[in-house]
C-alpha cells in the first residue's frame, strides 16, 4: 500500500486536487498500484479550523506518507492572521527537508497557446531547479514604521546539494546547466557562483554557464530554446518559473516536485489559490494532474506517470481546454476527459495483453 497525503488547501486548490486524485485513483485501480489517499487541513483552511497553517496532525501524517499532493494555499482573507497560510509551506519544506524544487516547462508539439510567436516558443523544454530552504524567504524579517529589512543567507552546503540535483538532471536531458544569480550585486550570489563552479568539475559531460537574473528574465522569453536546466536560488526560482509559464500559455499547466533526502516528496501545481475563481469550476487542473504524474515517476511505479502525462497531453491537444487557454471546459469536465483517455488506454492495453496471451497459447 502506498500512502498519499492530500492537502487540498485553499481557493481553487480543492477543485484541481480533486481531479488529480480521481485520475490517480483510476490508474491505481486499473494497474494495481495500491494508492491510498488521506486528506488533511493545510494553509488558510487549517488556520480557520486549527488556528495555524500546519497543524501537528497534518505534519505527522505527511511525515508518515510516501508522498504528498498539495493543491494551493493563501488568500487575502488571512492577511491579518498572526501566521499567513504561506508560512505553512515554508515550515513543511523545512520539516521534511525538501530542498530542491523541480519545475518543468515544455511546449507541446502541436499545442500553441503561448502569446509568444510559434517560432520563439515551439520546441522549448526547460527544467527550473529552485533551492527551497534558504535565501530571503527564511531570513530574519524586520518591519518598522520607516524602515524594513529582509536577510538573505545561504550556506555552501545548501548550494552544493541542490547543484548536484541540477547537474544530474541535465545528464538525462540536453546536458546544460545555466546558473542564475545577481553576482554583480549580491554576496550570496557570488557564493552561489563559486560553489557551482566547483560542483561542475564533477560533471565534465555537462556544460555550465552563468547568467544574471535580469538578463535571464529577458532571455527566457526572447530565446527560450537556449535553456535546458536553470539552477537558481529560492526567490529567483519562484519568479522565473512563473515567468516561464508564458511559454506554455498558462500558469495552470505547470506542475512541480519538491524533493529532499529520502523522505516523502511534495507535489503541487505552481499556480496560487486564485480565490477569485474558487468554487466556479473553471480553474485549469492540468498543473495538479502534471504534478500527480511527477509523483508517480518519483514513486517508481513503472510507466504510470508516463501514461497519465500522455492522457493529459492528448486531452489538451484534442481541443478540450479550460478558459485560461481560450476554451470552455470546466475543471471537472477537463478532469473527466483525461480519465476517459486513461480508460481507453487501459482497455487497449488489456486487449493487447489478451491478444498476446491468446497468440502465445496458439503458438505454444
Amino acid at each position: 500500500m502506498i500512502h498519499i497525503a492530500v492537502l487540498p488547501g485553499d481557493g481553487i486548490g480543492p477543485e484541481v486536487t480533486r481531479e488529480a486524485v480521481a485520475c490517480l485513483d483510476l490508474l491505481s485501480a486499473e494497474r494495481g498500484l495500491g494508492l491510498r489517499f488521506t486528506e488533511h487541513d493545510f494553509g488558510g483552511v487549517a488556520i480557520d479550523r486549527h488556528g495555524e497553517p500546519l497543524p501537528p496532525s497534518t505534519l505527522a501524517a505527511c511525515k508518515k506518507a510516501d508522498a504528498i499532493l498539495l493543491g494551493a494555499v493563501g488568500g487575502d482573507r488571512w492577511n491579518g492572521c498572526a501566521e499567513r497560510p504561506e508560512a505553512g509551506l515554508l515550515k513543511i519544506r523545512q520539516e521534511l527537508g525538501l530542498y530542491a524544487n523541480l519545475r518543468p516547462v515544455e511546449v507541446l508539439q502541436g499545442g500553441q497557446w503561448s502569446p509568444l510567436r510559434s517560432e520563439v516558443a515551439s520546441g522549448s523544454d526547460i527544467l527550473v531547479v529552485r533551492e527551497l530552504t534558504g535565501g530571503i524567504y527564511y531570513g530574519e524579517h524586520r518591519l518598522g514604521e520607516d524602515q524594513a529589512s529582509d536577510l538573505c543567507t545561504y550556506t555552501r552546503e545548501q548550494i552544493e546539494r541542490v547543484a548536484h540535483v541540477a547537474f544530474r538532471a541535465a545528464r538525462s536531458r540536453k546536458g546544460k546547466v545555466t546558473q542564475v544569480d545577481k553576482a554583480n550585486v549580491l554576496a550570496t550570489s557570488r557564493l552561489w557562483r563559486s560553489t557551482v563552479d566547483e560542483i561542475a568539475k564533477a560533471y565534465p559531460d555537462v556544460a555550465l554557464d552563468h547568467l544574471y537574473v535580469d538578463a535571464c528574465a529577458m532571455a527566457v522569453i526572447t530565446e527560450p530554446r537556449r535553456f535546458d536546466v536553470i539552477l537558481t536560488e529560492n526567490l529567483f526560482g519562484d519568479i522565473l518559473s512563473d515567468l516561464l509559464s508564458v511559454i506554455g500559455g498558462s500558469i495552470g499547466l505547470l506542475g512541480s516536485a519538491s524533493l529532499g533526502s529520502g523522505g516523502p516528496g511534495l507535489f503541487e501545481p505552481i499556480h496560487g489559490s486564485a480565490p477569485q475563481i474558487g468554487g466556479l469550476d473553471i480553474a485549469n487542473p492540468s498543473g495538479a494532474i502534471a504534478s500527480a504524474a511527477m509523483m508517480l515517476d518519483e514513486l517508481s511505479l513503472g510507466d504510470a506517470g508516463a501514461v497519465l502525462r500522455e492522457a493529459l497531453e492528448a486531452t489538451l491537444l484534442s481541443g478540450c481546454r479550460t478558459p485560461d487557454l481560450g476554451g470552455d471546459a470546466s475543471t471537472s469536465g477537463f478532469g473527466a476527459a483525461v480519465r476517459d483517455r486513461l480508460e481507453v488506454r487501459s482497455r487497449r492495453d488489456s486487449g493487447l495483453r489478451h491478444l498476446f496471451m491468446t497468440n502465445r497459447g496458439c503458438c505454444g
